[in-house]
């Protein structure tokens, strides 16, 4: 029984996993196996395992023994090596393991195609960001120190340099006319207050009762008229405000990424040339090629982003007539109309801009004033 159970412990050790060895021997054939059995000659370790020279060796005899292309869940072995009137036929079946599995039956294996992994695309946008990146740099350094050529669209760089010398002009006229404006509000407010306090000594002073009715009408006056200013002031601050920093400032953020662009073209330009000058063989041939496929993507890359400044230039141009001759010509109107104190002009030049103001005296009138 020992001998037996030392072959069976032999067959699990080769058999593969998910199988269960069961044997349909008869128990008392086996108890009369022979001592001089070679499974009984198969060394056991104090462990219950085979030594390793032995079970290789074991392994490798059953092997040979098997017949090519026969799994061994498909084979039965006849052992004629006991001392039994029967023979003991041992026969692989499935594993009844955890779930009901059946055995993976054999043959080819297909792998499946290896999903990309995340951290290497990223991995090899950096890569190439980083080799842009020192392209670019070394390109925008070689120009600076005057040894890199530079594609120049003087036309288009005239354009450029006066629209950012024109956006400095315009950035100061809006902060002077913020300036009119806080001290406009002011010097309205001190008039407001100044005709308020002629209002209550008319009142209070009889012998000057007219005196100071006369200054403080005119007073309330000259605020009303300062409120109207204002508003035709901070309405020409506005319409400003939007073309300097909103229309203007978005065509230089696509002069910005033209530029780019075309710092791109020429360090891929110049790249291609460099390789061009060197010598043609098998391994510089390929460097070519991909440096050329490089050149051609930027190129089209600047083309595209030269004809975007070109057109947004025009547009720019076109609306910003519009906007400042109408603005210039409201800013005109009410500051000579105040000044002239003529208040119907001032009023008819806010209505001439759709400007919506607050209608002086819509307050209800005071006591005094009804008297």
């Amino acid at each position: 029984m020992s001998e037996h159970r030392n072959e069976s412990t032999a067959l699990d050790e080769i058999h593969p996993a998910g199988e269960e060895i069961q044997s349909d021997s008869e128990g008392g054939a086996m108890a009369q196996e022979s001592p001089k059995n070679s499974a009984a000659e198969i060394p056991v370790t104090s462990n219950g395992q085979l030594e390793d020279s032995h079970e290789h060796s074991f392994n490798r005899d059953l092997k040979r023994s098997l017949p090519a292309g026969l799994g061994l869940s498909e084979t039965k072995i006849t052992s004629h090596d006991f001392d039994s009137t029967k023979e003991g036929v041992v026969e692989a079946r499935p594993f009844p393991g955890k779930g009901g599995r059946a055995q993976q039956k054999s043959g080819p294996v297909v792998l499946a195609d290896e999903v990309k992994n995340p951290a290497m695309e990223k991995l090899e946008l950096v890569r190439k960001w980083s080799l842009n990146t020192y392209k670019c740099t070394r390109q925008i350094i070689s120009e600076k120190l005057g040894r890199g050529s530079r594609t120049v669209d003087l036309e288009l760089e005239a354009q450029i340099d006066i629209l950012r010398d024109n956006k400095k002009k315009y950035e100061n006229i809006l902060r002077l006319a913020q300036t009119l404006s806080t001290q406009l509000f002011q010097m309205v407010h001190t008039q407001r207050q100044l005709g308020d306090a002629f209002a209550d000594l008319s009142l209070k002073s009889l012998e000057l009762h007219e005196e100071f009715g006369y200054n403080a009408d005119t007073q309330k006056l000259l605020a009303k008229n300062g409120e109207t200013l204002l508003g035709a002031i901070n309405f020409f601050i506005a319409s400003v405000n939007t073309l300097v920093n909103k229309t203007i400032e978005d065509t230089l953020l696509t002069v910005k990424q033209y530029e780019s662009a075309r710092i791109e073209y020429d360090a891929y330009r110049t790249d291609l040339e460099e390789l061009n000058l060197g010598p043609r063989d098998a391994s510089t041939l390929p460097k070519i090629e991909q440096s050329q496929q490089m050149f051609q993507v930027h190129k089209e890359k600047y083309d595209k982003m030269r004809n975007d400044v070109s057109i947004k230039l025009k547009f720019l141009e076109e609306n910003k007539v519009k906007v400042l001759h109408n603005q210039l010509v409201l800013f005109h109107n009410a500051i000579a109309a105040y000044f002239a104190g003529n208040q119907k002009q001032l009023e008819q030049t806010l209505k001439q801009f759709h400007i919506k103001l607050k209608t002086p005296g819509a307050d209800a009138p005071s006591w005094l004033e009804e008297q």
